[in-house]
């Protein structure tokens, strides 16, 4: 099955939906890690890709963010659900009561295996919402097989969330959608439109909406998504705009991100008010060769430093982690 889909955009939070965080939560900042087996990026995706190879990796990593008292939401698929060294590395990361297991959803690697692979079907959403349900049942009933708990947050593997996806997750019991990137727009692929969302937490569907942040930083930030999306259609005039320091969209994630940008980023989403900043990365960067961000040793080093550098940025302004736990219970 090939599907034909409108891409699907998702419209800006109203007012009324907007999560109230009470005055004791502050400023805080989250990461999230897609766990998730390994594959090459540049291929078209296949079912056979289930290796974890780089999950050995996980339990050093781990403890690089405990030492820093950050937990980790790992948001884990099904290759690594049903991978019996991977789950014991994972219970063992729970073990520190500040990180959590969520689920993410890689289509082409999840039961049942009903649709075409392509790349309209590598977004979960653009499933029929009946297969796109078996395959949430699915991981679900894996994960919590797994870690004997029921996962409360969900991914959409490439953010690929459609119109069905919110009420599915709250009918099966999830509390948090992590799948929409802020600022970003996917649609030339078959994917959803994030343009016209921002970074703030936000009610809908019965569920809480928590987008990965996105910044526009330098001196025509104000001017942010138009500026930028015009930009989009004149060669190079995005990466003119970034290195004269008048535009640059940045992703709170060391892959592909300079610390000096994503640090900037941070002073300006705290100077405008944001009181969550949500961070990520893949856990196949834990260990050189499986993503493009990490190819060798001395990638891994500068994926490590970026990290000790942003807690250290964070500290200095005052922004303390949170946990999945603590962001549901300040959210009410």
């Amino acid at each position: 099955m090939t599907l034909s889909v409108h891409p699907y955009r998702v419209a800006a939070a109203r007012d009324d939906e907007r999560v109230a965080w009470p005055a004791s939560f502050g400023t805080r900042f989250i990461v999230f890690v897609d766990v998730e087996e390994e594959f090459d990026w540049q291929r078209p995706r296949a079912r056979e890709n289930r290796a974890t190879t780089a999950m050995a990796a996980f339990a050093d990593a781990h403890l690089r963010f405990a030492n820093e008292g950050v937990g980790l939401a790992c948001m884990v698929d099904h290759p690594v659900a049903t991978d019996p060294r991977s789950i014991d590395i994972l219970r063992r990361v729970v073990e520190d009561d500040r990180s959590e297991i969520g689920a993410q959803l890689h289509a082409w690697v999840t039961p049942p295996f009903d649709e075409a692979l392509s790349a309209v079907n590598s977004y979960p959403g653009n499933l029929p919402p009946v297969l796109e349900a078996a395959k949430i049942a699915t991981l679900t009933a894996a994960l919590t097989q797994a870690f004997e708990r029921a996962p409360r947050a969900y991914r959409a593997g490439r953010y690929g969330i459609g119109p069905a996806t919110l009420s599915l997750l709250a009918e099966r019991g999830y509390l948090m959608d992590t799948s929409i990137r802020a600022r970003y727009d996917y649609s030339a692929d078959g994917g959803p439109d994030f343009r016209g969302v921002g970074n703030a937490p936000f009610r809908r569907d019965g569920m809480i909406e928590l987008p990965l942040t996105t910044v526009y930083t330098g001196a025509m930030r104000r001017a942010g998504a138009g500026l930028y999306a015009a930009a989009g259609v004149v060669p190079h005039a995005r990466g003119v705009l970034a290195r004269s320091g008048l535009l640059s969209r940045v992703a709170l994630t060391p892959e592909d991100m300079p610390i000096t940008d994503a640090r900037e980023a941070v002073t300006v989403a705290a100077g405008e008010g944001e009181r969550l900043l949500v961070f990520s990365f893949h856990s196949p960067s834990l260990a050189p060769g499986h993503t493009p961000y990490v190819r060798d040793a001395a990638d891994l080093a500068i994926f490590h430093n970026w990290w000790r550098a942003m807690f250290a940025h964070l500290r200095g302004l005052g922004i303390t982690s949170v946990s999945l736990e603590e962001i549901l219970a300040a959210a009410g």
